[in-house]
């Protein structure tokens, strides 16, 4: 089965550090003329945490309605002080019309606290969502909490879970969720590009790392030809070539993905409520010369690039 490209969308703002709706679109067909096959909306790369409730489900409903049904959309619906204030915010996040209502695994305990409290809590919103279909997401913040392989064959039982975003970053971790999630209806995604190969060759389903916000196409190449045996090579090469260069789009991040995409001709601000800092000129100079070796890779794997018109001020 072909794997999945499923990007981490970033938010575009306009002048006055509102969501640019427009760009909002614009962005939507880069993506899918990449040939991405899903969406996260609202999640920690749209910086979810510096915009309000009335702005994520604005956003959320913008994505699904734009998309309109050409590829899954899911985002984050695990947002509120009490766990019936979660199922309450997760009701309305499904109302928009995603596919699937992820819940933060940092958001159900303390960094403190022991997975039996993060399982009371995980059944407890399970019991106040009657069957909304849900999914995990090891978000690196407030804290990264990376759920065990038997917690996630508990929470599977349930048979309320259908995706899942693994951010352990670890090869082995990975194997061994991925055991307990065969033969199930859990779509298994990695966010750590430096796995993506191992990952996927093993049965993940596809990947969704912050990389898509840079080079989608190579990503969706990535995906298309990871068990291609005549491809094997190129797939090793591409591997390490992302993995060389993913400690620099983290810096920054995401205004260094609003700036690459600028460098793209895709209309995006470098306006950021998360990140208030300009990027500095060696920033900007490093990214400059990653669009540069980008352009090379798709030369090398003969991809063609999405070309965008440019943003008009």
């Amino acid at each position: 089965m072909q794997k999945k490209f499923v990007p981490v969308m970033i938010t575009p703002f306009n002048l006055k550090a509102q969501i640019d709706l427009n760009v909002v679109e614009q962005l939507v067909d880069f993506y899918l003329d990449a040939g991405v096959k899903g969406f996260f909306a609202n999640c920690l790369s749209s910086e979810m945490y510096s915009i309000s409730e009335d702005e994520r489900l604005e956003l959320t409903k913008h994505v699904v309605r734009y998309v309109n049904g050409r590829v899954p959309v899911v985002a984050t619906g695990s947002f509120g002080l009490t766990i019936a204030d979660k199922a309450v915010f997760t009701q309305k996040i499904y109302d928009t019309g995603v596919d699937s209502v992820i819940m933060i695994t940092g958001h159900f305990a303390n960094v403190d606290e022991s997975d039996d409290i993060l399982l009371q809590r995980f059944e407890q919103l399970f019991s106040l969502t009657g069957d909304i279909p849900l999914g995990l997401y090891e978000c690196p913040a407030p804290y990264k909490r990376v759920i065990t392989p038997a917690i996630l064959k508990t929470l599977l039982a349930t048979n309320r879970l259908i995706y899942h975003k693994d951010t352990s970053c670890d090869v082995e971790s990975v194997r061994a969720k991925l055991a307990v999630t065969a033969g199930s209806r859990l779509e298994f995604y990695d966010a750590h590009t430096p796995n993506a190969v191992a990952s996927m060759q093993m049965g993940a389903v596809g990947m969704s790392a912050i990389a898509g916000n840079f080079y989608p196409e190579i990503l969706v190449w990535l995906c298309n030809h990871v068990n291609d045996a005549d491809k094997q090579e190129e797939v090793r090469w591409i591997q390490a070539e992302l993995q060389k260069v993913d400690p620099l789009i983290h810096i920054a991040y995401p205004m260094s993905a609003k700036y690459f995409l600028q460098l793209r001709g895709v209309p995006v601000r470098t306006i950021s409520r998360a990140h208030a800092l300009e990027l500095t000129p060696d920033q900007k100079q490093a990214l400059q010369q990653l669009h540069r070796t980008f352009k090379g890779w798709c030369e090398r794997l003969q991809i063609r690039e999405v070309v965008t018109a440019p943003l008009s001020h």
